[in-house]
């Protein structure tokens, strides 16, 4: 049985800013960072929201395939096969200005306090299902990897929107709020190795790549991932790093002499990127 580390679970489809209740990590810098994050997107036209409804995702995802853009969920994010609830996991779906998804990313929290990464490989891709399937991990960083772990994926976004650093923005924005709502000790991802080549797992931030984790004679073939990763400490690097080269300002922060340590202090209940601290968590 998976273990579910304690959290305070947020009302279901809230925009991003108002579904963040910062309860871990640098307060300052991740609510600056999600607020500053979600207004990219709606400069973009894109209205961000944080769903559980996994249901919902696997009927859009399955339109998606018919259109031939987007492949079968993974069991950890696929609500069939895997024990998804709201402690557990969320999905972000962002939307256009006639309510059209455009862009998802989601993420999941596993709880191994007496175990790692390189002992939970295959219930973790198998959703916990035993079915005789196997598991090789020759990942050496998979050997540290534990206690309170994200992984991110179903990254996907419509062909019309790319192009536009959304694969850079949304992992990054579902990592800070993971982060905000669980003491996250890493973030992980299993991505193909050529991935890894043209750079694009660098673009979602990781910081580390490790080979491989293997899962052969799969529903899907054999199988070869690169292990990605990085720390909760190299997460605030990166996010400080971003909102200091890619990402504007409101006029509360000025760009000038901004870095991770100056945005680590503040406590923050809840934030709304229309520019103000509140507690309330009324939908836009």
């Amino acid at each position: 049985m998976t273990l579910i580390y304690p959290n305070i679970v947020p009302e279901n489809n809230l925009r991003l800013p108002d579904a963040l209740t910062i309860k871990h990590g640098p307060s300052q810098l991740l609510s600056r960072f999600v607020l500053e994050g979600d207004k990219a997107a709606r400069t973009m036209g894109i209205r961000l929201r944080l769903r559980y409804d996994f249901g919902e995702l696997l009927y859009f995802n399955k339109e998606r395939i018919v259109h031939g853009d987007w492949y079968r969920l993974a069991n950890m994010f696929h609500p069939e096969y895997s024990n998804l609830i709201p402690e557990n996991s969320y999905w972000i779906s962002g939307e256009n200005e006639h309510g059209d998804i455009v862009v998802t990313q989601a993420g999941r929290i596993y709880y191994w306090p007496d175990s790692t990464l390189e002992e939970e490989a295959l219930s973790m891709f198998y959703a916990d299902r035993d079915e005789g399937y196997r598991c090789t991990v020759t990942a050496t960083d998979a050997k540290a990897i534990k206690g309170v772990v994200f992984y991110g994926g179903s990254v996907w976004v419509r062909p019309d929107f790319r192009g536009r650093q959304l694969s850079t923005l949304l992992p990054r924005l579902g990592r800070a709020y993971a982060l905000s709502r669980w003491p996250v000790d890493w973030g992980i991802s299993l991505v193909a190795p050529v991935l890894v080549e043209k750079k694009v797992a660098t673009g979602y931030g990781y910081k580390h790549v490790s080979y491989s984790i293997s899962y052969p004679n799969s529903p899907w073939g054999d199988i070869d991932f690169a292990l990605v990763s990085l720390s909760a400490p190299e997460a605030y690097e990166d996010f400080a790093h971003m909102l200091t080269t890619r990402l504007s300002f409101s006029e509360t922060v000025g760009s000038a002499g901004i870095s991770s340590a100056t945005l680590r202090d503040d406590k923050v209940t809840r934030i709304s990127s229309e520019g103000v601290f509140q507690g309330s968590s009324n939908r836009s």
